[in-house]
């Protein structure tokens, strides 16, 4: 039996290896990758590689054993079928008879395009008859303290969310909750809400980083398209700029509030305060 982890070495998937090795031995970890190379590290601390792609289905046959307990993170490729690819590692699962699936999916409340595969993969998901747990994991601190650049040289946070608040939290913490889910017993069939115990709006962001930069940077709120645009004009494809500003019409609308607790209830303790990421991003 293995605790099987899937794009182990991508932002998600590295906390959770790191934190898995706290709390089992490393054989007992599996790190699916795309690139061997990237995962020597891993390797070298006795965690056990597998290599394998979500568009190539031949090379996840054989690679799970009945009983494994999987985490599937969900693909990075916006707007190129996530489902179907997401399906690949489900019917895996499915054949080998592992004993559970978590699924890294988005809340609940999520309405944005973004959402789409994250529903079709859930709706795989239960129709598979592997016993799963859906982990909805709300917005991630790092979307935004990974990007301060253009805020810091411009003075302005530039969103599309009007006054709507977001329940983020870090990468840290929603890998604890995956490695809480993975270790423990009695998650099976469940679905769990995800986000960061305190909400922020844009215009609080924007004052944080004023207070710990000593700069005055402002909230400039922008329309959807607009923010379409700058996205594109920053060099994303159209389509994964249109994707984008539809979540910041969701937090407008308030999508993003996840108040259920569950990300502190997993991990036994309060998540990372936004203040906190920030700064971490200005020190790093």
């Amino acid at each position: 039996m293995s605790i099987v982890v899937t794009g182990a070495t991508g932002h998600l998937g590295r906390h959770v290896v790191e934190q898995l090795l706290e709390k089992v031995p490393a054989q007992q970890i599996t790190a699916v990758v795309r690139d061997e190379a990237r995962a020597a590290g891993l390797a070298a601390r006795g965690v056990r590689l597998a290599v394998a792609d979500y568009n190539a289905p031949e090379t996840f046959e054989g690679l799970f054993t009945a009983g494994d307990k999987v985490l599937l993170i969900s693909g990075n490729e916006l707007g190129k079928g996530r489902a179907g690819q997401h399906s690949v590692v489900i019917d895996a699962a499915r054949a080998a008879g592992v004993a559970l699936l978590a699924y890294t999916s988005a809340p609940g409340s999520l309405t944005a395009a973004l959402a789409d595969d994250h529903r079709a993969t859930e709706a795989a998901l239960l129709a598979s008859g592997v016993p799963y747990v859906l982990l909805r994991n709300g917005w991630y601190h790092e979307n935004y303290t990974e990007h301060l650049a253009p805020a810091l040289e411009h003075d302005t946070v530039v969103a599309a969310a009007g006054q709507g608040r977001v329940s983020s939290a870090s990468r840290a913490d929603y890998a604890a909750a995956a490695v809480a889910v993975l270790t423990g017993e009695g998650h099976e069939n469940a679905t769990y809400e995800l986000g960061g115990d305190e909400a922020w709006s844009f215009a609080e962001y924007a004052a944080e980083l004023s207070r710990q930069t000593g700069k005055e940077i402002g909230y400039n709120e922008v329309t959807v398209e607009a923010l379409e645009g700058i996205l594109a004009g920053a060099g994303l494809p159209g389509p994964v700029a249109a994707i984008l500003a539809g979540v910041d019409a969701s937090i407008a609308k308030g999508e993003l509030v996840v108040s259920s607790g569950d990300l502190a209830r997993l991990t036994g303790r309060p998540t990372t305060p936004l203040a906190e990421a920030i700064s971490a991003a200005l020190k790093g």
